[in-house]
């Protein structure tokens, strides 16, 4: 433990004495989330091509204002919203599973690493010799993390709702009818990659059973909490599947819409 903390005190950044290849996971994360911020920033900023018939990308859900089918408020940008300032209907509803990602306990310590380099890995150093913990901007956000547990439990049933709407095609005669395409299955599975991830939580764990001290006195919570606990074993598996998941609903219901791709019908 001493000649870690010299190397972490006093070596140069990078310096390390481990011998694998401690730097493919940080890199393989750089390389995952930097390309998904990139993409979401940009298909956020589109405002167009985030539906087609029943489907709706989950970076607009829900849609407050907008010009498809799916708006609560259909119709141009809000009246209040900047003139001076672009508008998408994304804009008003990213900032909740931003936030819930941004301070979840595995994405934490994955972008320490990546993207701060603190520490890169276990036992390499790192490019300053103080720590200042989490209680300073932006990093004081992260204590929202068990308020904004709620504010996703909302989006996982909002999402639930689209999932079932997108099993209902136009009929041709002003009506609806049960179908099953493509984009029905895709956006399913990514509520429930979504849900998993989300249920899978620290938060939820605690909620479940956190504040008893013999849970096995609640057959409910017991079985509520065994669920949970799952789950989290797999919260980082489920991080970065939903994160795929999201990434990849939008991008097949933007090209269904632009078409480029044609959404096949299975039933």
């Amino acid at each position: 433990m001493a000649s870690v903390d010299l190397i972490w005190k006093n070596g140069r950044f990078g310096q390390t004495s481990r011998r694998d290849a401690w730097w493919v996971s940080p890199l393989g994360v750089f390389l995952g989330l930097g390309a998904f911020v990139v993409y979401s920033t940009w298909a956020a900023f589109q405002g167009n091509h985030y539906w087609y018939g029943p489907y709706l990308s989950p970076m607009y859900a829900p849609e407050f204002f907008g010009d498809s089918p799916h708006a609560l408020i259909p119709g141009p940008q809000p009246g209040w919203w900047p003139m001076v300032l672009p508008f998408s209907p994304a804009f008003l509803i990213l900032w909740a599973p931003a936030l819930f990602r941004f301070t979840c306990y595995y994405y934490r310590g994955a972008y320490y690493k990546a993207f701060w380099a603190d520490p890169p890995s276990c036992a390499v150093s790192e490019p300053r010799t103080t720590y200042w913990g989490e209680r300073t901007l932006p990093l004081v956000l992260h204590n929202a993390h068990r308020y904004v547990f709620y504010i996703a439990v909302i989006f996982i049933g909002i999402l639930a709702y689209d999932s079932w709407i997108a099993f209902w095609f136009a009929n041709g005669q002003g009506g609806k009818k049960f179908g099953i395409g493509v984009g029905s299955l895709v956006l399913t599975l990514n509520t429930i990659l979504l849900g998993a991830y989300t249920f899978g939580c620290h938060c939820s764990r605690h909620l479940c059973g956190g504040g008893m001290d013999r849970i096995s006195e609640s057959a409910i919570k017991s079985k509520l909490y065994a669920i949970t606990s799952w789950l989290n074993d797999r919260h980082k598996q489920f991080a970065w599947a939903s994160l795929f998941s999201v990434g990849f609903a939008d991008i097949y219901v933007r090209l269904c819409s632009m078409g480029i791709w044609a959404d096949l019908r299975l039933l």
